[in-house]
């Protein structure tokens, strides 16, 4: 009958309020819960899996030390003998056929008998070839690349000899000599490497290993090819960075006063010669420190400043 709620699908009425819907009661079950983590940040992921194995393989592959694109020639009498006297690693020592046999040449056979270096007689044709026409005076000597080492090596050799880095980078320094000084003061001065990039700048040529006076055949020098990353990198593993530039937050004397900062881990970086260190580079140093200068002197070429700067810590150290 009518109304009679219990037959056979009738609706039982009740007193219970209804369920709260999306405006109601449960409102908080629909706010959003962010943005959905991308792939390789789900560790469930084949994405993510793939990601840790890559950054596993990376941590185990052998680091990779840049090598020099191809052999280097030293031509004429006077370099040849004054690059064996600086004990560059020449791998072979060619003299034309026919050349006047005089002092220098003497000189140069027999510092190459010294050193176990080859000597091949040419036509003097061939060695216009080989030295690219250069003004070689019948004698000419062989570089082979320069191997250079990775980053992470001059911090490994400290902690090898139980010290704390001394490390030198040189931003875009484009003259071999001033690369070679900068060398010769930092084997002088107890650094434990130099740094480089690999592009825009001037690499380890015959004019820098001259001006080394053979440190470079001592001290490491290794490349890199993103030189604000390597800096990173340096950060992360302990070391402040300090960048040479005129107007600086600290001035070397300073500097030198902070024992913290001086006898820590330390990496320098000295700008070019005419720019001084580029806006990234400058920005990634913890400090800019300048050296002070009398009448009023606007700036020292880099291998000056790397010097000065290297000499002032090294006596801190002591």
């Amino acid at each position: 009958m009518p109304g009679n709620s219990q037959r056979r699908g009738s609706v039982r009425k009740t007193n219970k309020k209804p369920a709260a819907g999306s405006g109601g009661r449960v409102r908080r079950g629909l706010e959003g819960k962010g943005p959905t983590p991308k792939a390789h940040e789900r560790p469930n992921h084949k994405a993510y899996k793939a990601a840790q194995k890559a950054d596993a393989a990376a941590r185990r592959a052998p680091r990779r030390r840049p090598k020099g694109t191809e052999a280097e020639w030293v031509a004429g009498r006077n370099s040849v003998v004054e690059a064996l006297r600086a004990h560059i690693p020449i791998t072979g020592l060619y003299v034309a056929e026919g050349a006047e046999r005089d002092g220098r040449l003497r000189e140069a056979f027999r510092l190459a008998s010294e050193r176990g270096v080859s000597l091949m007689e040419v036509t003097r044709g061939e060695l216009d070839r080989l030295t690219s026409g250069a003004v070689h005076q019948g004698l000419a000597a062989r570089i082979p690349p320069y191997e250079y080492a990775h980053p992470d090596d001059l911090v490994d050799a400290a902690h090898e000899q139980r010290e704390k880095p001394l490390i030198v980078v040189l931003d875009s320094i484009t003259d071999p000599r001033n690369l070679g000084a900068v060398v010769r003061s930092a084997a002088g001065f107890g650094a434990h490497g130099v740094v480089i990039p690999e592009r825009r700048a001037a690499g380890i040529t015959a004019s820098a290993w001259k001006t080394s006076a053979g440190a470079a055949a001592r001290l490491p020098v290794a490349q890199t090819v993103n030189l604000t990353r390597a800096i990173r990198a340096y950060q992360d593993a302990g070391c402040m960075v300090v960048g040479l530039a005129a107007e600086g937050d600290l001035t070397l004397p300073q500097l030198v006063e902070d024992r913290d900062l001086v006898t820590g881990p330390l990496v320098v970086v000295v700008g070019s010669e005419g720019d001084g260190l580029s806006r990234l580079v400058g920005e990634a140093c913890d400090h800019l420190v300048s050296i002070p200068m009398a009448n009023h002197l606007e700036s020292l070429n880099a291998g000056v400043a790397a010097s000065v700067f290297l000499y002032a810590v090294s006596q801190a150290r002591t």
